[in-house]
Parts: C-alpha cells; structure tokens; sequence
C-alpha cells in the first residue's frame, strides 16, 4: 500500500472539542464533544472520542495549542473537518473510537487576539 500522505505529520496529544452541526437539532446528541488528539498536521487529523461518529460526517473542530508548544500565547485552531474513517473501540484506546478527519478549512486564532472561543 503506498502512502497517500501529503502534509507531514506530529504526534501530538492534546485536547479537542468536536462538534456536529446536524446535531443541532437533536437534543439528544447536541453540544460538544470532547476528544483527544493522536496525530495531526495542515490536512488532517486522528483524534479519540468515547461518543459514536459516522464517516462522512462535517464537524466542527476547535483545539488549543498550548504556550508550551508555541513558545508564546496559547493558539486556538478552528477547523471545519470531514469524517473519513472510524475505527473501532480498542482496549489500546481506552475503548474510544479512533476517528481520522480531513482537514477541509481552519483558522488560526492567537489567545490574546480572542479570549473567548464559542
């Protein structure tokens, strides 16, 4: 199988909210979502979450980069992302779904510039 990666990836963990605009009008699966990040780069993400995703699913994604990382403020990324793939519940992953999304959009918000992130 050859590599289909264009954009080079970093093992990142960090935190990330995850939430589905189709949710909107399903109270019971309304709100974020909280996840967790295995890798990342410009294009796309793995991330981890203990609530059911579909592939094909839009989402939007906020995560922090934390000052540590960009030796400065903390650095919000916003990103509308698309659902390519889920893996299933493993015990290696805490019996969370593994989920890998393109990246379709994203903007890049330092901390200073917008204390407050919806």
């Amino acid at each position: 199988m050859s590599e289909r990666r264009n954009a080079r990836r970093y093992d990142l963990s960090l935190p990330v909210m995850i939430r589905v605009p189709s949710d909107e009008d399903d109270v019971r699966t309304a709100g974020s979502r909280q996840g967790e990040t295995l890798d990342i780069s410009t294009r796309g993400m793995y991330f981890i979450i203990e609530q059911d995703l579909q592939a094909g699913s839009e989402l939007d994604i906020t995560l922090t980069l934390p000052a540590e990382i960009t030796h400065g403020s903390e650095v919000f990324v916003k990103a509308a992302a698309k659902v390519v793939r889920v893996d299933p519940r493993s015990e290696a992953r805490k019996m969370r779904l593994g989920v890998a999304a393109v990246i379709e959009r994203y903007d890049i918000v330092r901390g200073e510039d917008s204390p407050e992130l919806n």
